[in-house]
């Protein structure tokens, strides 16, 4: 097997893995269950920093992703406490 198709397997891996923590947290957050959504913002956190780390999605994306998802948490916590 050829050395980019091996790196395309193991990136697309990654970003599925960080896709569906990312689908769980937004799944939690739709349900109401605040305590879920931080545990999964905090996977997909550390998902994306590890992702980042090796390459596969560069440093500033997944910055940026955590801050979206971050400030979707805050607004949702603002709003049930509200």
């Amino acid at each position: 097997m050829r050395q980019n198709e091996v790196h395309r397997a193991r990136n697309r891996a990654r970003k599925s893995r960080v896709n569906t923590q990312v689908r769980k947290f937004t799944d939690a957050l739709h349900e109401g269950d605040l305590d879920q959504a931080r545990e999964a913002y905090r996977t997909v956190s550390k998902l994306l920093d590890q992702t980042a780390a090796k390459g596969t999605i560069h440093r500033n994306a997944a910055s940026r992703k955590k801050s979206r998802l971050a400030r979707r948490l805050n607004k949702a916590t603002v709003k049930a406490s509200g």
